[in-house]
Parts: structure tokens; sequence; C-alpha cells
């Protein structure tokens, strides 16, 4: 009696040992992190969970871009798939900050007496917003349309064009981080300096952390637009860093608008 197999185009992933890794390795960098902030460990420990958090990604990635590319696994079922995937996952990133938006209106529009009844607290120098606040949305600003030019490139494949675009939104995403940095060591109050402080830069550091994130994706992304990976109608991976990386323009401008701004 003969087995019947079903046919269809999804695909179904193969056994792997890089999420069961990936979080030990990811359990490992925390638990150090809070190590060395805690008790003083020295710092090589973050290092070396950092680099294995850093192998393992490689590896991952390595599977998925052959799954992709060189296996032909994603099939256009399972592209419109990861497309609603990566719709949810920045809808639930938009979650995600927007419960730093709501908390920061809420203590903004209900200044108790711990903070003076005021907002900004009382004692607390708020950044000025034309000076690297602004100078950072101009940047990321520029960004969006520099990987909106790299998006137009690969549907025309013109190649030289999109890895071009492609370095330049890298550059202002290096810059952006660089010029936070810069702003958080200039500042005049700290994370402890009452909620204004603990608002201020939970919110800006999480953003702060998905730009290092989006440059990640767009990393990889130029690595594959190097190699030909993508072709005018099938480029996913490019645009998930994209649509990713807009998400992370957008959640700034607000963060500019209310907490720089407004907030000041």
């Amino acid at each position: 009696m003969k087995m019947s197999i079903d046919k269809h185009s999804f695909h179904l992933v193969d056994q792997s040992p890089w999420p069961l890794i990936m979080s030990l390795s990811v359990f490992s960098l925390i638990v150090n992190f809070f190590l060395w902030m805690s008790t003083g460990q020295s710092i090589i420990m973050i290092f070396i969970s950092f680099l294995s958090f850093i192998s393992i990604l490689y590896q991952w990635m390595r599977d998925i871009i052959r799954e992709s590319t060189f296996q032909g696994n994603h099939s256009k079922e399972v592209c419109s798939g990861l497309y609603v995937g990566i719709l949810m996952f920045i809808i639930s990133e938009v979650m995600f900050f927007f419960s730093f938006f709501f908390s920061f209106f809420f203590l903004a529009l209900n200044p108790d007496i711990e903070v003076g009844s005021k907002w900004p607290p009382c004692g607390i120098e708020p950044l000025e917003y034309f000076m690297i606040p602004l100078l950072n949305t101009i940047l990321l600003l520029s960004s969006g349309i520099s990987i909106t030019w790299s998006h137009h490139s690969i549907i025309a494949s013109n190649h030289n064009q999109a890895i071009i675009s492609l370095l330049v939104t890298i550059l202002l995403g290096i810059t952006f981080v660089f010029y936070q940095y810069e702003e958080y060591v200039e500042s005049s109050f700290s994370f402890a300096d009452s909620v204004y402080g603990s608002i201020f830069f939970i919110s800006t550091g999480f953003h702060g952390i998905h730009v290092m994130v989006g440059i990640g994706m767009i990393l990889i992304s130029l690595k594959r637009v190097i190699s030909h990976h993508f072709s005018n109608s099938h480029h996913l991976g490019f645009e998930v860093a994209s649509w990713y990386w807009h998400f992370v323009d957008v959640v700034w401008l607000f963060l500019f608008i209310s907490i720089y701004w407004w907030g000041s």
C-alpha cells in the first residue's frame, strides 16, 4: 500500500541548533552584564559572550540565506508568510515604544509633588532640541531617503547605486549613534535623576539599540547586494531591513517631537 505524500509550496524548516544555542548565548550575555554592573566583574566575560552571540547569529543568518538563495525554499507563499511575520514584529515593537510614550506623557501632564509639580522636574536642565537632537533627526531622515534610493536601485537592477546608497545609509546610522553617545556624555542629568532621567534614557537608549540592530541588518543586506543575491523581483531580506529602518526613523521623529521639543 503506497503512502500518500501531500505536496505543498510551504517550507518546513529543518532542525537547527541555533535557536537553542542563541538563547543560551543571550542568557550568558545578560548574566555577565549584570555581574559586571553589580559586582565589578571583569568585562572580558561580556566580550566573550558578545563574540559568541555574533558568531551564532552569523551562522544562523548563513543558513537562512542558503535556504532562500541557493535552495530556493522561499516561494511566493513562504515570502507572503514572512511579510506578515515582519509586519507583526514591527507592530509589537510599536507597542513596546508606545509604553514609553504613554509613561512620558502621563508623567509630563500630571507632575506630582515629588518632582516639584512641574515638568521637567526641578533641578533638571533638558537638552537643547535644536542642537544634537535636531542634527540626529536630519541624519536619520537622510538615511531614510538613502535606503529608499537603494530600494529603487535594486528594483531598477542598478547594482552600483544600490551599493553606494546602502553605504551612505550605514555611514549616517553610525554617525547618529556617535552623536547619541556624545549627547549622553554631555548631558547634565543621569538615569538616576528623577523620573525624567529614567524615561529619557530608557526610551532614547532602546531606540539607539534598535538603530544598531538596523545597521547590522543593512550590513547583511549590503553583503548580499555585493554577492548578487537580490533580484528586482525577489529581495525580501532587503525589504525586511528597509521596513525596520523606516520604523526606527518614525520612532525617532516621535521621540524628537515629544521628549526633546515638547517635553523641554
